[in-house]
């Protein structure tokens, strides 16, 4: 069967199951760090932007130097978190890019924002104390004002870099031919792809092949036929290496010689990778190294 590889002694349908537990867990995870950045962002707002407008503690032109964006920041972050509890993460990461000028925005002003705050702690005694008493709730649980107003910013480079890594997984998705191999799951990090030279163990043609490599397996795969009239342009998968119980050592290679020479040891095989590019190998083993690791 197709794609079967070496998947040690489980059944396809085994790992498949795996998988669709870790990523089914992943998800959870997504969803519960997201829901806890919102429940810190309505701190602010609520506590802080609402009832300061109703108040008028703060001039409007003061309050929006502190806040900006913030309230239009926290509506992209809930549509966000909408489509994550719905399962749709790459639906939910093109609508919040859409929305990335409001994080520029807030990027710019942020320090002004941090300046203008300090001021007014010092001069109103009346919104001193207004702060004081709301980051006494339990519900701030010791975070001041201070270190919450941070906080998109910390989400927005966790975010950008999800999307990133979605639009990878995507691609390799797009280049394997039918559906059996999932790619895309959220879990996953995409690593490093390219052609290798498997060296076999019996005396066998070397056969030069395309390998995907992720944050938990090794796919690899060969170009399809160039006359297929669906699939000229994609790659069908041989096999799925997981990394869980991999070790990776190169053979040769180790000085600025012709290439090199990378052993794979699993449970049970060994896949010995060749490449004549003395940085493409170094790579390869560099980035299998951290990923086993």
């Amino acid at each position: 069967m197709q794609c079967l590889g070496f998947l040690e002694l489980n059944t396809v349908e085994e790992q498949r199951a795996r998988w669709e537990r870790k990523r089914s867990r992943t998800a959870k995870e997504l969803v519960e760090t997201e829901q806890k950045y919102l429940e810190q962002l309505d701190l602010v707002t609520t506590y802080f932007v609402t009832i300061l407008k109703a108040k008028g503690t703060l001039q409007p032109a003061v309050r929006e130097g502190i806040f900006g964006l913030l309230e239009s920041i926290y509506c992209t972050s809930q549509i966000l978190l909408l489509h994550l509890e719905r399962g749709h993460l790459g639906l939910g990461l093109e609508g919040f890019c859409q929305k990335l000028e409001l994080y520029g925005h807030y990027a710019e002003n942020l320090e002004q924002a941090k300046k203008t705050l300090q001021e007014q702690v010092k001069k109103n005694k009346a919104f001193c104390r207004f702060k004081k008493l709301q980051e006494s709730r339990p519900e701030f649980l010791g975070w001041q004002l201070e270190d919450l107003l941070p906080l998109p910013l910390q989400r927005l480079h966790h975010t950008i870099r999800s999307h990133e890594n979605s639009m990878q997984l995507l691609r390799v998705q797009k280049l394997l031919k039918g559906q059996k191999t999932k790619v895309l799951t959220p879990e996953r990090w995409y690593i490093q792809e390219g052609w290798l030279m498997v060296v076999p163990t019996k005396g066998e043609e070397v056969k030069r092949k395309m390998f995907f490599l992720f944050s938990d397996i090794l796919v690899a795969t060969k170009p399809c036929h160039p006359l297929h009239p669906l699939n000229s342009d994609k790659f069908s998968c041989q096999a799925i290496y997981p990394l869980s119980q991999c070790t990776v050592d190169k053979v040769f290679g180790h000085t600025q010689s012709q290439g090199g020479l990378l052993s794979l040891s699993f449970p049970h095989k060994t896949l010995l990778l060749m490449s004549s590019n003395q940085e493409d190998i170094n790579n390869w083993y560099l980035n299998l190294t951290t990923a086993i690791r």
